[in-house]
């Protein structure tokens, strides 16, 4: 067994060894194609970390909901992701990368490849392929709107997904992307913003908030005075899975933005700082819930974890280990806070979106205004050092105008185009279709069917039908925690 393991062993790196040694004697496995390569790797396994965060997300989101709607969130974020890669090539890669003016992208619509690298000289210098610096941008892309879609949990329409999709992804996500990536005008001012805690989450957070805000609360979240009463998701084995899968993603999220392995390693730095913050914000919101609450509250260490790797996402390359223990804590209580907050002020947002990646991700912005180094800085070519390394008050200036610039033009735009809907299609569901559960009403079948059959004929959530053959069920009494 031993032999036939180490013969198997052999004839694999032989056959690896092969094509590079018959490219060596032709001369062609230079050491440009050599760096050309390991780069397109490294770019390549950062991308689809990345875009396995999605599964993170249907983890999360699912558990975070009644079990009457898990199957509907968790294939809600399929669709999503279709969307995604539809629209990204065909308008949005080309609003948010190509080349235009200090607002938009004009060039590069209807993506064809690598041939088309003339319409996007952003990418002329990167030393990676153009398909790939698509495919990791339209993962980004993918999580943006994967936010922007949790704040409509439990109540939207599935044609709302849909049609707000495609408007998220073509004018908005792609321009605020252009203005700080793409040659834009936050870019030329120097904002720091490493892989996104404004370009990806606030923007993804702050089209949630509309959504949330014209949505309405679901239906059993406030009594007659206003108070909120608790819908717990019902499983929350998947919410912490879900989270797991999102803290290794954001292993390609935040180092796979150095595009690189060579150099000295920058994006290996990266990935500490990232790691640190995850880490420090985990700790710090169970903490605080331990003093506030009396007992550790576990969906608010999630969403510690969460928030610390939002807001260390745009940080991550500018500051010293140490800051990213800070931003991370910071950023753990903050969520904490304002998730509580938003709750009491009648805005129900089921996955806390806003919270864990709307202040959050202002935070991170905020952060590197103090926090940046000036080696950092240097290192990473962008902006300056922060007010705490003796920069001043001007990089703090950028990042504040940047993320009030990115809040106010998508929220603004979003409650315009959501408004929009809303009076032509509608945005919720009706009552009816609430109470039995978007599993049945959107698709006809239950993400639980067993564990679901068992409840209605109990009379919990829905009765079946009398009637063989009865098309949806007849609601008998709703209770919220169902």
């Amino acid at each position: 067994m031993k032999k036939k393991w180490l013969f198997g062993l052999l004839g694999a790196v032989a056959a690896f060894a092969f094509p590079v040694s018959a490219f060596a004697a032709e001369g062609e496995l230079t050491a440009p194609v050599l760096e050309i390569g390991l780069k397109s790797l490294f770019v390549f396994l950062a991308a689809m970390l990345v875009f396995f965060m999605q599964a993170g997300f249907a983890l999360l989101e699912a558990g975070s909901v009644r079990m009457k709607n898990a199957g509907h969130v968790a294939g809600k974020t399929v669709l999503t992701l279709g969307i995604t890669v539809i629209v990204w090539w065909a308008f949005g890669f080309g609003f948010a990368f190509g080349d235009g003016n200090s607002f938009l992208g004009t060039t590069g619509f209807f993506y064809g490849g690598q041939d088309a690298i003339g319409s996007f000289s952003v990418f002329s210098e990167v030393g990676v392929p153009l398909d790939l610096m698509f495919l990791f941008q339209m993962a980004f892309a993918a999580v943006s709107l994967a936010i922007a879609c949790g704040g409509m949990a439990e109540r939207a329409k599935l044609s709302v997904y849909i049609v707000f999709g495609v408007l998220f992804l073509t004018i908005m996500y792609p321009i605020v992307a252009h203005w700080v990536w793409g040659g834009g005008w936050l870019g030329s001012l120097g904002m720091q913003d490493y892989a996104g805690s404004t370009v990806v989450h606030l923007t993804g957070a702050t089209a949630a908030l509309a959504a949330t805000i014209l949505l309405k609360p679901r239906l059993g979240k406030y009594s007659k005075d206003g108070k909120p009463n608790s819908i717990p998701g019902h499983n929350q084995v998947l919410t912490v899975l879900g989270v797991i899968i999102l803290w290794i993603g954001w292993f390609g999220f935040n180092p796979g933005s150095a595009l690189t392995p060579l150099g000295d390693g920058f994006f290996g730095y990266v990935l500490m700082t990232t790691n640190l913050a995850a880490a420090a914000g985990a700790v710090a919101a169970l903490l605080i819930s331990w003093a506030v609450m009396g007992k550790s509250d576990i969906p608010s260490m999630l969403n510690g974890v969460l928030a610390a790797l939002v807001a260390i996402t745009g940080s991550c390359a500018f500051v010293d280990a140490w800051a990213s223990i800070v931003i991370g804590a910071v950023a753990g209580v903050l969520t904490f806070f304002t998730a509580r907050w938003f709750e009491r002020a009648g805005i129900d947002d089921p996955i806390y979106a806003f919270s864990v990646h709307g202040i959050a991700g202002v935070w991170g912005a905020i952060s590197t205004g103090l926090f940046a180094t000036p080696e950092l800085a240097e290192t990473t070519g962008v902006g300056k050092a922060g007010l705490f390394y003796g920069g001043g008050f001007g990089q703090l200036g950028v990042q504040l105008l940047g993320v009030v610039g990115t809040f106010a033009f998508v929220l603004v735009l979003s409650f315009l185009l959501l408004g929009g809907m809303k009076m032509l299609m509608g945005l919720r569901v009706t009552e009816e279709e609430e109470m039995m559960g978007l599993d049945i009403s959107e698709h006809g079948t239950y993400g639980y069917p067993e564990q679901m059959n068992l409840l209605n004929q109990g009379g919990l959530a829905a009765d079946p039908g009398a009637k063989a053959g009865a098309d949806k069920p007849r609601i008998v009494k709703s209770d919220p925690a169902l």
